[in-house]
This record gives C-alpha cells, structure tokens and sequence, in this order.
C-alpha cells in the first residue's frame, strides 16, 4: 500500500514539475509572443471585412431577385421580403466595416 501510494506521489510530482516547466516557456515569450499575434491577426482582417462585403453583394443580389419574382407572381407579402433582404444587406455591409473599424485596419 506504501509502495502505491509513494508512486502516486511521484506521478503527481512528474505532473507539476512539466506543467511548471511549460508554463515557464509560455511566460517567455512575453511581449514579443503578443505583438507576432497582433501583427499575424491584424494581417487577415482586411480580408476578412472585404469577404463580408462581397458575400453581402452577393445576398443583395440574390435577394434582389427573389424579391422582384414575388412581386412579378403577385405575391402578398413581397414587403415582408423587401425589408427582410434590406435588413441583411445593411446588417452584412456595416458588419464588414465594424470589422475593419474594430482592429483599425
């Protein structure tokens, strides 16, 4: 029982000792760490705000013509459509330039 019990103990010891040890090389890194991340993600913003843009022409583009087919068909409820393809489109485009506005790219 002395023998399981010493065992776990040293396990336990292995187990802090690597966490100590890892934590130690992560703290290393410091400022230089954070600035390389803030460098490498402010790299993708801008085309990620451009992605959002064009996926938001595209749904304008294509609510568009969904629109104009209810209203050709005589549908009843075509500005139901109408504000709910504007909403996504405004939502799309001012989402894209938060974007870019938010990591001052």
């Amino acid at each position: 029982m002395k023998e399981k019990t010493f065992r776990l103990q040293q396990k336990f010891l292995l187990l802090v000792a690597t966490m100590f040890c890892a934590t130690n090389a992560l703290f290393a890194q410091g400022v230089a760490g954070i600035d390389a991340a803030t460098s490498e993600i402010s790299t993708y913003i801008d085309p990620i705000g451009t992605l959002v843009l064009v996926v938001g022409a595209v749904v304008g583009f294509v609510g568009a013509i969904r629109c104009y087919i209810k209203w050709n068909s005589g549908d009843q409820d075509v500005q139901k459509a109408v504000m709910g393809w504007m909403g996504s489109c405004i939502f799309l485009i001012v989402s894209g330039v938060i974007i870019k506005a938010f990591f001052g790219v």
